[in-house]
């Protein structure tokens, strides 16, 4: 997840500005092609795709799937838009509202996405200090006159703490690199379905009807399972019993997980300062007296004896 600015601004930026064009009477089509013409940052080659698929008669759903590139960040985010668009056609439902209502919900995701960087950022520059310790104790044994490295790379007892120490550090590199992609959003898309759905049911269509344009929606667009199967049977149930539009309860529903996604995303950043304390105890605090102040010792040692 590594763009700074979150993945999802520049997406949120395309969505907007497709749903005013839409909104003003501007063909889908030439839409696209308006903003192909001045895309510019980390999405302009994905909009300039889409605009010239659309312009030779692909399916525009489509030419925005095949546009997400899998290996960037924000590429389920993307298919997250090509899912939007192939339910609000199929489902007859007016594309600029629905690309309002993406626009703002892919605001609050990348804010979230902010939000959880900033919090990140504390325990990830921890990480990265901590892992100089050993060169620190190195340089400070050279400062005080010791041959340090000599003792290192040229004695036994040398080579047995630089094998170790260096054997503690990648360790310590490899489970800090997991914790803090532990800590990172799995999903940049959370509450997708329950929108999707939302944008179905909008369009008039029965829920059976809906649920079968979302669940082709998903397959064609290549989305993953984003975890509200549950919910949207619950909502759709209570929408059944109380004999209220399913619409509103839905994007009610989705803003609701994108805030506990939120809060889940700061729990585990927060979570994260505590459990960076175990590499730095288990690994780096060793690794730093085996390469800092063994070799260190063994100096002050072997140069006491010869003295003797």
């Amino acid at each position: 997840m590594r763009e700074r600015k979150g993945e999802l601004d520049p997406l949120a930026s395309v969505v907007q500005r497709l749903s005013v064009l839409l909104v003003a009477g501007v063909a889908p089509v030439s839409a696209w092609g308006y903003l192909a013409e001045g895309a510019q940052g980390a999405d302009a080659d994905r909009v300039r795709a889409v605009a010239e698929a659309a312009a030779g008669g692909a399916v525009i759903s489509e030419a925005i799937a095949n546009a997400a590139d899998s290996a960037t960040a924000n590429a389920m985010a993307w298919r997250g838009l090509a899912a939007a668009w192939h339910v609000a056609t199929e489902a007859g439902a007016p594309l600029a509202p629905t690309l309002v209502e993406l626009a703002v919900s892919l605001r609050s995701l990348a804010q979230n996405q902010r939000d959880l960087q900033t919090a990140l950022a504390a325990p990830a520059a921890t990480a990265r200090m901590v892992m100089v310790l050993p060169v620190i104790g190195i340089l400070f044994g050279l400062a005080l006159g010791f041959d340090v490295l000599g003792t290192l790379f040229g004695t036994p007892p040398g080579l047995v703490c630089l094998a170790l120490g260096v054997t503690l550090m990648i360790v310590a590199r490899w489970w800090n690199s997991r914790l803090i992609a532990s800590a990172r959003p799995k999903r940049l898309t959370p509450g997708l379905g329950l929108d999707l759905m939302a944008v179905a049911v909008s369009g008039g269509a029965s829920i059976t009807r809906a649920q079968a344009t979302v669940a082709e929606a998903r397959e064609r667009c290549g989305l993953q399972e984003d975890g509200t199967d549950a919910a949207l049977e619950e909502v759709l149930e209570l929408s059944r019993r109380a004999g209220v539009p399913a619409a509103g309860l839905l994007r009610s529903e989705a803003a609701e997980a994108r805030r506990v996604a939120h809060s889940d995303g700061e729990r585990r950043a927060a979570t994260l300062a505590v459990t960076l304390m175990l590499p730095l105890g288990l690994c780096i605090l060793p690794a730093f007296m085996l390469l800092g102040v063994a070799p260190l010792l063994i100096s002050v040692i072997s140069s006491t004896v010869v003295s003797f």
